[in-house]
C-alpha cells in the first residue's frame, strides 16, 4: 500500500511560479513510476507529467501544453516527486493530483493504482 500526500499548491499570478510536492510512504518508493495530473472545473482528469522508475535514467515525458515550463523530478532518498511550474498560465488552474503505479510511466489516469488527494492551484490573470 502507498500514500501520497501533495502539497505546495497555491494562488500565484500569471507568469510566476509553484513547486508542488508529493510525499509518498512505503519502502519501494524507487519502483514506482510517478505522475502529475490535474483536473479543471467541469473537465477530464489530464495527463501533466511522469517520471520512470528507474533512479539512473529517470526518464521523463510532459503533455505538450506544460513542455517547456513544468519539470517533474523526484528524490527516492526522501520518497519524494517534485513538480516545478513555471511561466504559469490561467489555463493551468486546477487541482492537481499525484499518481503511482509500479513499474509503470504511462499517461492513462485509469491505470495508476495510487492517488494523492490533490492541491489546488489558481493562476490568476
Amino acid at each position: 500500500q502507498v500514500q501520497l500526500v501533495e502539497s505546495g499548491g497555491g494562488l500565484v499570478q500569471a507568469g510566476g511560479s509553484l513547486r508542488l510536492s508529493c510525499a509518498a510512504s512505503g519502502r519501494t518508493f524507487s519502483s514506482y513510476g510517478m505522475a502529475w495530473f490535474r483536473q479543471a472545473p467541469g473537465k477530464e482528469r489530464e495527463f501533466v507529467a511522469v517520471i520512470d522508475w528507474s533512479s539512473s535514467s529517470s526518464r521523463t515525458w510532459y503533455a505538450d501544453s506544460v513542455k517547456g515550463r513544468f519539470t517533474i523530478s523526484r528524490e527516492n532518498a526522501k520518497n519524494t516527486v517534485y513538480l516545478q511550474m513555471s511561466s504559469l498560465k490561467p489555463e493551468d488552474t486546477a487541482v492537481y493530483y499525484c499518481a503511482a503505479k509500479q513499474y509503470y510511466r504511462g499517461t492513462n489516469p485509469g491505470s495508476y493504482d495510487y492517488w494523492g488527494q490533490g492541491t489546488q492551484v489558481t493562476v490568476s490573470s
